[in-house]
């Protein structure tokens, strides 16, 4: 009996190309971060991806589920866990990043546009839901190597962290500059240590 050899026919179905989708994740991050005033959209993603828009939508529900992926990977990078030896300096540090990230204009506004996603559409909001989880854990380890006062509530204090973030972002009333991280993250380490402001 005679074999052939054949040639292996790369995968067509639902499993994520990994190459594919990073170029999907990468290219979501620099529309978002880039000078070019366009909305970020489905169809400019995935023209920068070099991929189809259908490869997209098999893999994300929507747009927003897309940037939130990709915001979130972004976010584990450029808001790495601090380790300075203090409450206060790991706040500071966690705080300051947390806000640089999120403080672009262009990024401020996907954040918006993705929590808006989020409201209305049971899918991004659960990609929503599960960004959200993994930054407040990390936030949750910052604290749980502290030595914390009795009765300090870390629940609380990362509400009041990210209440700070997310209101400045959806309300747009107030910067999220350095000043403001290091006074918000001096008032939370001194709440979380039984301490005065």
């Amino acid at each position: 009996m005679e074999h052939e050899e054949t040639e292996r026919r790369p995968h067509t179905g639902r499993r994520r190309n990994e190459a594919a989708r990073r170029a999907i994740l990468d290219a979501a991050v620099e529309l978002l971060g880039s000078a070019d005033e366009g909305p970020v959209t489905i169809d400019r993603i995935a023209a920068a991806a070099g991929v189809g828009k259908q490869t997209i939508y098999r893999w994300w529900p929507s747009k927003g589920a897309v940037l939130l992926e990709a915001l979130g990977e972004r976010a584990e990078t450029d808001v790495p866990a601090p380790a300075t030896g203090s409450l206060g300096g790991d706040l500071a540090a966690f705080v300051a990043a947390t806000f640089r990230a999120a403080g672009n204009p262009r990024m401020a506004a996907a954040l918006r546009g993705a929590m808006a996603e989020a409201q209305r559409d049971e899918p991004a909001g659960e990609v929503m839901r599960a960004f959200i989880a993994r930054r407040r854990q990390a936030l949750r380890e910052v604290f749980e190597r502290a030595d914390l006062a009795p009765g300090a509530d870390v629940e609380l204090l990362i509400d009041q962290v990210y209440g700070v973030l997310w209101y400045r972002i959806l309300v747009g009333h107030a910067p999220l500059g350095p000043a403001q991280a290091a006074e918000l993250a001096r008032s939370v380490a001194a709440l979380a240590l039984g301490r005065q402001a």
